[in-house]
């Protein structure tokens, strides 16, 4: 969970967007719904998890200068 955490809040910062929009274009979450995972109050499911990832992987983050260095 730590890894997909990390791998949602890295994407949303290089897009620009916060995870909380994230969650809501890619799996149409309720707002708060990433704070509750963040706290472990709930969890996604793996088909959620699966789609997030898809949805990061088909629509990857701009490269900054730095990235392409």
């Amino acid at each position: 969970m730590e890894r997909f955490i990390s791998d949602v809040e890295t994407y949303a910062l290089a897009c620009g967007i916060s995870p909380q929009s994230l969650l809501r274009k890619t799996v149409n979450a309720q707002w708060g719904q990433w704070q509750k995972w963040k706290d472990g109050d709930a969890s996604p499911t793996m088909r959620i998890v699966d789609q997030i990832y898809a949805y990061m992987a088909e629509n990857p983050a701009p490269q900054t200068s730095e990235d392409a260095a």
